[in-house]
């Protein structure tokens, strides 16, 4: 789907369909009241008969107003004025466009960005809407021999500015918000793939093809390289799979050749039985979900090159499967990171870790600006903090703070925990440096506490996504979290 910026009056657009919001009770917003004043009061008469109230999600379709332009006028009911936040705002987009996809109108003018929304302003207002809009009509069909899809579909979605004046800004917005949406598609695509497809290998194979697409650098690590190095940590997880691990690291060079790299790194475990320690039957197919970390860092990647940033930027992806098998590392196991430190293996099914600590030691070679890790690291994530908010955590609060805002402005919102020394008093082992677990209390800070000891040598955030990764259910799919967040924070960091 296209998406368009314009200003002008509703009355006056040649187009297929003009889209005004009704607040409740039965109020007009001012395109809406635009239109009623050129067809005499057409709208003012539907509301006092009762066609509609104006509640959040009602649509009215009227076709051959008098007096104006438009083919169809689509009333669209948002609730309580005052009741209009930023989630209403981008979900009253997302179920516009995908109520419009299913009438025949394949494009439409949208009056949204005149609407007051508490403390946004219309550069949100667009950019929120246009990531809404695209990632609306998102789909996961390829394994599927028949798809019902829409005769008409929408092709072309144009966002109205209320003055000139918006439009350079508005087109900004457009470009943000669809490059946003870009690369959250790109990493539900790639999450979403099944586990016999998405190997870590399969990854590999993506990271070149989207680095030659976008002109980026490309290392890819195999197990004997890895080995080489003395990744003990990382090896060790995918022991139990025919499917061998994979590090890769894609480097965006945007900016000056002498400043550092913003790092991301993504965990990305194709598929986590839990290895040894083997999960319970129920829901192991989402463990397939357990790379979205790694999905974030394809995503973000893909979202930063569509937008040219003037930064540098490398994407590491850890890749690895977690099986149980004669070979796979077991509890009790005592093995040796490439940062030299020994962890006692409590848990397998705390692997997520462990892949992490060798990646994050290794990216030092990069003399990184600030390093941000994303992982479904922890069960006690979602526990902590449900489907709503990811767990941030740091070495540097002024990091977690700007992703924290980052998440506020794009609607991925992160929440931070402590990081107190006390913590780590919970990963002390009787037999190695620390342990990979530090038990049921406080399971996603002794997680970060964990990577924390691999990371002293840089800035460093952790973002914690294993309850907002993927949602379950008839809605089951990959969210694309933190890929807004994350591209949020770059396009600050590039001086947006």
């Amino acid at each position: 789907m296209e998406v368009f910026v314009k200003s002008g009056s509703p009355e006056k657009q040649r187009t297929a369909c003009v889209v005004v919001g009704v607040f409740e009770p039965r109020r007009l917003s001012p395109a809406a009241r635009d239109i009623d004043r050129a067809t005499d009061g057409y709208l003012t008469k539907l509301l006092r008969r009762g066609d509609m109230e104006g509640r959040q999600g009602q649509f009215l379709m009227l076709h051959n107003l008098p007096n104006i332009l438009p083919d169809r006028v689509l009333l669209v009911g948002l609730g309580k004025e005052r009741d209009l936040d930023d989630q209403r705002y981008r979900d009253s987009v997302e179920k516009l466009v995908q109520h419009l996809d299913g009438t025949g109108s394949m494009e439409a003018v949208v009056y949204f960005p005149e609407l007051h929304v508490k403390g946004r302003e219309i550069e949100w207002k667009v950019r929120a809407a246009t990531e809404a809009g695209a990632l609306a009509l998102y789909r996961f069909d390829d394994y599927k021999s028949k798809v019902d899809k829409p005769r008409r579909p929408l092709r072309r979605l144009t966002f109205c500015v209320p003055r000139r004046s918006d439009l350079r800004e508005g087109q900004t917005a457009v470009d943000r918000g669809l490059a946003y949406a870009h690369g959250v598609g790109y990493a539900r695509d790639l999450a979403n793939q099944p586990p016999n497809v998405a190997t870590p290998v399969h990854m590999a194979e993506k990271a070149k093809e989207l680095t030659d697409e976008w002109g980026m650098g490309l290392t890819v690590l195999d197990e004997t390289q890895m080995e080489e190095l003395g990744m003990g940590a990382f090896l060790a997880v995918g022991k139990g799979s025919v499917n061998p691990p994979r590090l890769m690291a894609m480097e965006y060079k945007g900016g000056k050749a002498d400043a550092k790299p913003y790092v991301l790194v993504g965990k990305g475990i194709s598929f986590d039985s839990g290895g040894i320690s083997i999960k319970p039957a129920a829901a192991m197919d989402e463990m397939k979900y357990d790379m979205c970390g790694a999905a974030g860092v394809f995503g973000t990647l893909r979202a930063i090159a569509e937008l040219q940033l003037p930064i540098n930027v490398v994407g590491v992806v850890a890749a690895a499967e977690n099986l149980p098998d004669g070979k796979a590392y077991r509890p009790g196991d005592i093995l040796t990171a490439m940062s030299g430190k020994t962890i006692e293996v409590i848990n397998t099914d705390a692997e997520g870790r462990l892949v992490l600590a060798d990646a994050l030691h290794w990216v030092q070679r990069f003399d990184p600006e600030t390093v941000i890790d994303m992982a479904t690291l922890t069960g006690a994530c979602v526990i902590a903090l449900g489907n709503q908010a990811a767990g941030l955590m740091g070495n540097n609060d002024r990091l977690v703070r700007e992703l924290s805002d980052a998440g506020d402005e794009t609607g991925e919102r992160g929440w931070q925990l402590p990081l107190w020394d006390e913590y780590q008093e919970q990963l002390k082992s009787n037999f190695a440096d620390m342990k990979n677990v530090g038990g049921r209390e406080a399971g996603t800070i002794t997680a970060g506490c964990f990577l924390s000891r691999f990371t002293e040598d840089y800035e460093w955030a952790h973002v914690d996504i294993a309850g907002v990764a993927w949602k379950s259910g008839d809605k089951k799919g990959a969210t694309g979290h933190p890929v807004r967040m994350l591209s949020q924070y770059l396009v600050e960091r590039a001086g947006g």
